[in-house]
């Protein structure tokens, strides 16, 4: 590791964060060293980038103690992407050690200087939140680009507008797992959204406390704070929130005294305290939780000054979210939906019941922690037939005869086998919808969920 006198950044890994990382923490004049564990000559193209732009880096170097003698408690730091766990033997003994370890998102907050943030974290919902949040602010005129866990990353965004002299932008609108929350806890963002809440990474977090924990983390260091008052978690801890605002896709009353909304469905109608604002059919994506993620993001927009009817505009001129209950094809009179961002199973769940059934569901891919019984429930009503595929197919095969499934059950390897028999299955037993619904993450076959829906779409355009 090269020693100076100079304060060094260690960034780890040279994905599309870590890489923004590097390159923002040189443009702000900090001399900057990149490990990176595999060695490929893609990764030796994106190494040469960085190097001529004075970025040292280190390819084929894992994870290792010895790497990090040299660091200064209290001068250097190590910076991490998302995918390296935070709680890695490697990183407690720098932090031990008195030696700074962050995530990329602290990077780019540190250089957004005066831009504020909204934060949007939550189990399930806040893609679409995000997209939708950025939509609604871009159609009333505000700069307000998407980064974070969807998009671009936030440095490179950040780096972008400084190296092409434009101005920063007026908002940030800032999707954030737990991961990238976990790692930066000085991030502050001027509103913060919570959309739902229920066991995932459990494999990373260890409990459910844990990692309700951090998303709250970023809640209670937000200047404002909005909350989802139909999810049923958050909700139970309703009572431990000073200062939030919640929302509902209800009338108010469902929700008991004890919790007041500043926004709701009442009669077809989004409700304010000042009565109603535009029809909630002004966001045409289907499923109830998509009211959710509707009454979440007006409330954001009502926050920041937007006018309802400019609100309503941009809510009707919504396009939805790719790979998020996607439909891609009409075909033979049956609907084919993408939803390939289901990756657990109460996201899966949401998609069963949000699209017409009876349906064939395609589900599969790496296997996650969980509470699959609603997931079972929905299938149990909703689809005449479940084609498996991928790593988790004989145990999803398990799960399903263990619950009584009365539907049809298939194995295939891939997409590329399920796709085809998906078709014929919805033509013998007469179902209107064909759904990629996997409730898996998909790192068995594919680089991420993006990936399999891509190929989930061409699959179902050559039919």
């Amino acid at each position: 590791m090269p020693s100076t006198s100079h304060p060094l950044e260690v960034v780890i890994g040279l994905g599309r964060s870590g890489s923004g990382a590097a390159r923002l923490l040189k443009a702000n004049g900090r001399r900057v060293l990149v490990l990176e564990s595999r060695r490929s000559p893609e990764l030796e193209q994106q190494a040469e980038a960085l190097r001529s732009g004075g970025v040292e880096v280190e390819l084929g170097q894992p994870l290792a103690a010895e790497r990090f003698v040299q660091l200064q408690p209290g001068r250097d730091r190590v910076v991490v992407s998302p995918g390296i766990r935070w709680d890695h033997p490697v990183l407690e003994a720098l932090r031990e050690r008195g030696v700074r370890v962050c995530g990329e998102m602290l990077v780019a907050w540190e250089a957004s200087g005066s831009i504020p943030w909204i934060g949007i974290t939550g189990t399930n919902g806040k893609t679409t939140v995000t997209h939708l949040l950025s939509h609604v602010l871009s159609h009333a005129g505000l700069d307000a680009p998407m980064v974070g866990n969807v998009g671009i990353s936030a440095a490179e965004l950040l780096l972008e507008r400084r190296e092409a002299g434009t101005s920063p932008p007026d908002w940030l609108v800032v999707e954030l797992s737990s991961y990238q929350i976990e790692s930066s806890a000085e991030l502050a963002p001027r509103l913060g959204l919570w959309t739902t809440l229920t066991p995932d990474h459990l494999e990373r977090h260890g409990t459910l406390e844990a990692y309700r924990a951090i998303k709250r983390s970023l809640l209670d260091n937000s200047g404002e704070q909005l909350l989802n008052a139909d999810d049923a978690d958050l909700r139970a801890h309703a009572g431990s929130w000073v200062r939030a605002d919640w929302v509902t896709a209800g009338p108010r009353e469902q929700l008991g005294a004890g919790l007041q909304p500043c926004l709701w469905i009442d009669g077809g109608m989004v409700m304010a305290a000042s009565g109603a604002l535009f029809p909630a059919t002004a966001l045409a994506l289907p499923g109830a939780h998509n009211r959710q993620n509707m009454v979440l993001v007006v409330a954001a927009a009502l926050k920041l000054g937007l006018e309802p009817a400019v609100i309503e505009a941009a809510l009707r001129s919504f396009p939805g979210v790719p790979h998020r209950l996607e439909q891609i094809r009409l075909l033979d009179g049956v609907r084919w939906f993408n939803d390939s961002k289901a990756t657990n199973y109460d996201a899966a769940e949401v998609g069963i019941t949000a699209v017409e059934g009876p349906m064939v569901v395609l589900a599969g891919g790496e296997i996650k922690q969980g509470d699959p019984r609603a997931w079972l429930e929905a299938l149990g009503q909703r689809a005449a037939a479940v084609v498996l595929f991928g790593a988790a197919r004989d145990a999803f095969a398990a799960l399903l005869s263990g619950s009584g499934y009365p539907g049809s059950v298939q194995l295939v390897e891939d997409q590329t086998e399920a796709v085809p028999l998906a078709r014929e299955l919805a033509r013998r037993l007469g179902c209107p919808t064909v759904l990629l619904s996997p409730a898996c993450a998909s790192f068995d076959q594919y680089t991420d969920f993006e990936a399999r829906g891509e190929h989930f779409r061409s699959l179902v355009a050559a039919l």
